[in-house]
């Protein structure tokens, strides 16, 4: 049986709760929400459970032993639970989009010093990772791409992890970056987005969406989308799952779902 913490009591949270409280070698064992009083009380009120819920990562892991930690809240948090984590024995599967690169070499050189797995993904869709998987073998034949990203207007960073994270598999298959048309002449300065390796990133926040993302290929006399859209949150969840179960047999952190089922 692996013993579940769930960092968040949000829609996100309640979600993982329930999807953890639905499997058979699955136990939930507490919640930390780092966030506000208020959130523990709408969470109680909604949803009338009764688990141990702590602001203190440190204190619900000395107190519920978890073997494994899933964070879907807010990069500014993300530090404190992977020093928890670590003090404490406990696998962090991690989903918090916007964690910065110190973070991720924190818990990258902690979880290889005690060869204890972590998991930490830009995007736990399973069909999101295969975008970014055949986006990365296109990046092979073409030289000019885009990369359009739609989520709901209460995302807190952009552009978006997966969209990096895309951007990034994209040019490390090449040996250059990819041609960008620059305007010659710029009406309103940001209209071309913000590129990372020559591909253009454009970020729409608006009511209504959830998560999509389209990669735009062109070439001489063609084009090629790949386009992946999350309708709903429970999305993540199959995603989750494989995550939780792999990172008990991970000696070390694994960056990216796709290294978890085949892809890497």
């Amino acid at each position: 049986m692996i013993r579940v913490a769930i960092c968040g009591t949000g829609t996100m949270g309640s979600l993982v709760l329930s999807m953890i409280e639905a499997q058979e070698d699955m136990l939930p064992v507490g919640m930390v929400e780092p966030m506000a009083q208020q959130a523990v009380t709408d969470f109680v009120a909604r949803s009338g459970e009764e688990y141990p819920i702590h602001a203190d990562p440190a204190a619900l892991f000395a107190a519920q032993r978890p073997d494994v930690v899933i964070d879907f809240t807010n990069a500014q948090f993300t530090p404190a639970l992977v020093e928890a984590a670590l003090a404490h024995g406990v696998r962090p599967v991690i989903g918090t989009s916007g964690v910065t690169p110190a973070t991720l070499a924190r818990l990258r050189e902690g979880s290889a010093a005690a060869r204890r797995g972590a998991v930490y993904a830009a995007n736990f869709a399973l069909g999101a990772v295969l975008q970014m998987h055949m986006a990365s073998i296109a990046a092979r034949y073409f030289d000019a791409a885009e990369i359009i990203e739609l989520h709901h207007d209460a995302k807190v960073d952009s552009p978006s992890g997966t969209a990096l994270a895309t951007a990034r598999g994209m040019r490390a298959v090449r040996d250059a970056d990819f041609n960008m048309n620059v305007p010659d002449l710029r009406h309103i300065e940001g209209t071309r987005g913000g590129d990372l390796g020559g591909v253009p990133i454009h970020s729409v926040r608006l009511p209504g969406f959830v998560a999509s993302q389209e990669v735009i290929f062109g070439g001489l006399g063609q084009t090629l989308t790949i386009r992946h859209d999350t309708t709903g949150r429970e999305a993540f969840m199959p995603g989750v799952l494989i995550a939780v179960r792999e990172v008990m047999t991970r000696t070390a952190l694994v960056e990216g779902l796709g290294a978890l089922i085949g892809l890497e």
